[in-house]
């Protein structure tokens, strides 16, 4: 499917603030970037890096006081794979590529080490693979609440599951958790996502399995408020402390940020329940 997607960022700045961003589409295997803008306030000078292991794609801007404005739009193909869920299973440790292990550690916001007992009891039964990772999702979704405001920029998978409140952020973070913690490696994954309502930036994770097509990263919102096979992938990581879509450093005052994602054509299509596959 094709779509439009696009943000719009205000701030208002005490002092010249170096700013990095985090919002632009990122370029893989199943996104195909067609038109694509962004603009600042004043045009800017900009620095652009894209991280290799992961083709996040960073903005760095020293913006002066005052009032700032980032604006960025893009067209984008969007092309998953979609498996049968009952053919993806989990892989055994030693198997894993070596790039993968770093998702399968605790990080600053995914202690699996602290959840591994809860974690074992709760979803130990269930069978391995897809339908664990689906099983961890619906956990979640049955028994902590969306709730804005119930959380804050501190908050991790421990405070989620003590609170039983959170967001989108929120609910990622204790699914990866709880997939780490059963041997899943799992990462955080910003993105515009269709069918979100209103339209925000999204997080979700991916889980590694092994698909028919051997070891690969599957999608999954644990919210269950976006599709899955609608997910424009903006930056990957351990966490959300690695793609944060704005980092300024200095004192500033921001608008409500202003996002959008349309699908171009055919928007009838039903939310699929087959696994979707994002990545080798």
């Amino acid at each position: 499917m094709e779509f439009r997607v696009g943000c719009e960022l205000s701030y208002r700045l005490q002092q010249p603030t170096p700013f990095l961003f985090n919002v632009e589409v990122a370029q893989t295997a199943i996104q195909t970037i067609g038109h694509e803008a962004l603009t600042l306030t004043a045009g800017l000078p900009r620095e652009t890096w894209m991280q290799p292991e992961s083709n996040n794609r960073y903005l760095r801007v020293m913006a002066p006081a005052g009032a700032f404005t980032l604006r960025y739009e893009a067209t984008v193909s969007l092309t998953p794979t979609l498996d049968d869920p009952a053919s993806v299973a989990e892989v055994p440790a030693g198997e894993l590529p070596f790039d993968v292990y770093p998702h399968l550690y605790p990080s600053r916001y995914c202690q699996a080490d602290r959840l591994t007992p809860f974690a074992q009891r709760t979803f130990g039964a269930l069978p391995p693979g897809y339908a664990r990772v689906n099983g961890i999702c619906n956990w979640i979704h049955d028994h902590v609440d969306y709730q804005a405001g119930s959380s804050d920029a501190q908050s991790s998978a421990m405070d989620t599951i003590l609170q039983r409140a959170g967001v989108c952020r929120d609910f990622s973070h204790l699914a990866i958790t709880l997939c780490r913690a059963m041997g899943i490696p799992a990462r955080y994954v910003s993105a515009y996502a269709w069918r979100l309502d209103p339209p925000d930036f999204h997080a979700v994770f991916e889980a590694w399995l092994q698909g028919p097509a051997g070891g690969a990263w599957y999608v999954f919102d644990a919210t269950r408020k976006a599709a899955p096979d609608g997910l424009i992938r903006i930056g990957v990581g351990r966490d959300a402390a690695e793609v944060a879509f704005a980092s300024p450093f200095g004192a500033f005052e921001a608008e409500k940020p202003k996002v959008w994602i349309e699908a171009v054509g055919n928007t009838g299509a039903l939310i699929t329940t087959a696994a979707v596959r994002v990545a080798r």
